[in-house]
């Protein structure tokens, strides 16, 4: 007995010393592991959002040469409940559970209310997930503006032959913008081998981006119907790398942080070849990315200067296609409707850019208001419903802000 005892006792020393080894060998690895083991789980991510740039290599985008602060307005208070499937919710509460770490509410290109949560403060920077997908939009605009990108009619294949042969072989570059791309995918962040979860795993190991793309099939024909994607954004990066000679962190610093104003560096985080993940590693603070709001609501022109044409700013939140349009249809694995890489809640006007945990960059173009919110919703993804993800429920919240900035306007 005893010498069975010595043995286990060996092979266990032997096993602490081999992953105390490997930890010291590799430690960035095992971070990122455990980071896209536990993403979707019931986990507190404030610091994690905060500190990407620990985890994973990174692209800096200097602030801007002359950043622009926005002008205080009046004040507004918060409404002290709003209403969500006929129940009466309590912003606090709200605020709280989803872990809002900041909130921005623009109202005629004014402050009328920030605050922050958390340890947040206003220079802290936090990832925008998918809100990083409009960024990508934005820029793409400004590439066809600039004959850098023909037109959305070309196929992506024109510029990245390397996707020949793959799900993308021969598609418009609008239909991926529409994210109707016809490739295979599923994004249930609850389902371990679901494909979002598969591109972490490979992300967290330093994987090719590029690489990855190639292995998605067919689904759909084009341009037919709507499957949220997030390989989608990522062929837009290759394409915007492929033709303006430059990495989009370049690009997005020359085209859009410079001329915007930005306070605050950013970054992008990258792969282990540099190559930026387009779809969501963009890293920012909560007023840099209201920036994005301002510059759309105002249709891509800022302080007199045309940074994004006008049309494409106009294209890209209208849903120009039955599997585009708002409310629940055959052909979209959405409620919401879709343009150009932004989302379009319902059909009162309003568009957002929407990044996982209850990241929200909010128009309303009426009211001449922007929202922009970050969170890290510890429950996001956990059940693959919005029960935990409670995307609707921050509509709804912002739909209730409105009330409030409209009232503040009648009087």
């Amino acid at each position: 007995m005893k010498k069975v005892f010595r043995a286990l006792l060996i092979c266990f020393l032997v096993v602490v010393v081999f992953i105390g080894l490997a930890a010291a060998s590799f430690p960035t690895t095992i971070r990122r592991v455990w980071f896209a083991a536990h993403l979707f789980s019931d986990h507190d991510h404030v610091a994690d959002f905060q500190n990407m740039g620990r985890l994973f290599p990174a692209q800096l985008i200097s602030k801007s040469d002359h950043p622009y602060t926005f002008p205080q307005g009046t004040p507004i208070s918060l409404p002290s409940h709003y209403r969500y499937k006929d129940q009466a919710k309590d912003t606090a509460s709200f605020l709280q559970d989803v872990d809002t770490t900041g909130l921005l509410v623009l109202h005629r290109d004014r402050v009328v209310y920030e605050n922050y949560w958390r340890g947040t403060i206003p220079t802290t920077k936090t990832v925008g997930w998918s809100l990083t997908k409009s960024f990508v939009s934005a820029l793409v605009g400004i590439a066809i503006a600039e004959g850098k990108i023909g037109s959305v009619e070309d196929p992506v294949t024109q510029y990245v032959p390397e996707l020949k042969g793959s799900a993308y072989d021969n598609v418009r570059l609008k239909d991926v913008l529409q994210m109707s791309s016809g490739a295979s995918w599923n994004e249930d962040y609850s389902d371990w081998n679901s494909d979002i979860n598969r591109f972490a795993r490979a992300f967290a190991f330093g994987s090719s981006l590029d690489h990855f793309i190639t292995t998605l099939k067919r689904e759909h024909t084009p341009g037919t119907f709507h499957r949220y994607n997030s390989m989608d954004t990522q062929v837009l990066g290759f394409v915007l790398r492929r033709t303006t000679g430059l990495s989009n962190a370049d690009y997005m610093k020359s085209r859009l942080w410079q001329p915007l104003g930005m306070q605050d560096d950013a970054f992008w985080v990258t792969d282990d070849d540099n190559k930026e993940f387009a779809a969501a590693g963009l890293n920012a603070t909560l007023r840099d990315f209201a920036k994005l709001g301002a510059l759309y609501l105002h249709l891509g022109d800022w302080n007199g200067h045309q940074i994004v044409p006008r049309a494409w700013v106009i294209a890209s939140v209208t849903p120009d296609a039955p599997h585009l349009k708002p409310g629940k249809r055959s052909s979209s694995d959405q409620i919401m409707g879709y343009g150009m890489q932004w989302w379009i809640p319902d059909n009162d006007g309003d568009y957002t850019a929407i990044g996982v945990f209850n990241q929200f960059v909010y128009i309303n173009p009426q009211l001449h208001l922007v929202i922009a919110k970050t969170s890290a919703n510890h429950l996001y993804g956990t059940g693959g419903s919005d029960e935990h993800d409670r995307e609707d429920e921050n509509i709804a919240f912002f739909k209730a802000l409105e009330e409030e900035v409209h009232t503040a306007d009648l009087n």
